[in-house]
């Protein structure tokens, strides 16, 4: 199993939520086919197909802030993303 479908499988059990990496979810947000773009310190997602944009910002110590996984884990629920 590769470091992305362990993160996968992380965030999609909702059980550490304030323990994921940032730039660890940024990438599996690029191999679920978002594209990104940066504007200062905000990640903007998107993707053909999917209603939602994802902003994401980094809060100290490189983690991802757990409102902005729990937002991710519902968007690949909603459109059956990663398999």
């Amino acid at each position: 199993m590769s470091e992305h479908d362990k993160l996968l499988m992380r965030i999609l059990r909702g059980t550490g939520d304030t323990d994921i990496p940032f730039d660890c979810m940024r990438g599996l947000l690029r191999i679920l086919g978002f594209e990104e773009r940066v504007r200062g310190s905000h990640h903007i997602f998107s993707k053909e197909g999917v209603e939602e944009i994802i902003n994401l910002q980094p809060k100290a110590g490189g983690k991802a802030k757990p409102y902005q996984v729990k937002q991710v884990r519902q968007i690949i629920l909603k459109y059956r993303l990663g398999g």
